[in-house]
């Protein structure tokens, strides 16, 4: 076992603080994706990353983290002006489970997905604990875009997001972040940083500024219930 990473078992099913944890490997191995042991990764700042329902479960909190700070988002006019077309309808928590089989298909450059069987049975049962939450993005009645994650506290913290037409995903996501500062909510969690999530003003910062965040974050509320907002042109 390499240094710094805890492995879990029956008897001690705890994760562990992430402080001095690798960097960009797991910081735990094992355990189950149990609802108590996912929320307890949240609030940590530990999430489960893995391809395989028949290998051991990974836990990561990589350093440094992907992050959007909600106050600092500006859409670019060029999505300003396709949202303001109302090209778009945009819901909250409509399609949950469709929402994450889309985004379980495995993208063009790969075959794999790391959204499996055993995943997606985990963030269905957290819907149905008001704690997932899905942003749908249609064109009339098709669902070509959307996202998924887990509200906690101020903070969401987003799992996937797929679009099946250009900019779907983008809209989704513009549309959640309005309604998230409206509720103030402060950070949304987009824990690996990619060019797709740099483009929409994701940056990256220590693991260790992260967790302080979440540690702020403990002192709200979170906010209950279903998203069921009403339909709203995006």
């Amino acid at each position: 076992m390499s240094s710094g990473v805890s492995l879990l078992n029956s008897s001690d099913n705890r994760l562990p603080d992430p402080s001095d944890g690798p960097a960009d490997g797991p910081v735990a191995i094992g355990g189950d994706l149990s609802p108590d042991l996912l929320i307890e990764a949240y609030n940590k700042g530990i999430f489960p990353w893995f391809s395989d329902d028949d290998g051991p479960l990974l836990w990561w909190s990589p350093d440094p983290r992907a992050v959007l700070l909600l106050e600092d988002f500006k859409p670019s006019k060029s999505l300003r002006r396709l949202m303001r077309r109302g090209r778009f309808r945009v819901t909250f928590d409509q399609a949950f489970s469709e929402v994450v089989s889309a985004c379980a298909e495995p993208r063009s450059n790969s075959t794999e997905t790391w959204i499996t069987p055993n995943m997606q049975r985990a963030y269905r049962t957290l819907y149905d604990l008001e704690l997932g939450h899905s942003v749908e993005c249609w064109e009339e009645d098709e669902l070509v875009g959307g996202l998924y994650g887990i509200s906690l506290g101020a903070m969401f913290f987003g799992e996937s997001m797929f679009s099946k037409v250009s900019n779907a995903s983008k809209v989704a996501l513009a549309r959640l972040v309005e309604q998230l500062l409206q509720w103030r909510f402060t950070v949304l969690d987009c824990q690996v940083m990619n060019q797709h999530l740099r483009s929409l003003g994701a940056i990256d910062i220590p693991r260790n500024q992260f967790l302080s965040l979440l540690s702020e974050n403990r002192r709200h509320a979170t906010r209950a219930g279903r998203w069921d907002l009403h339909a709203e042109n995006a």
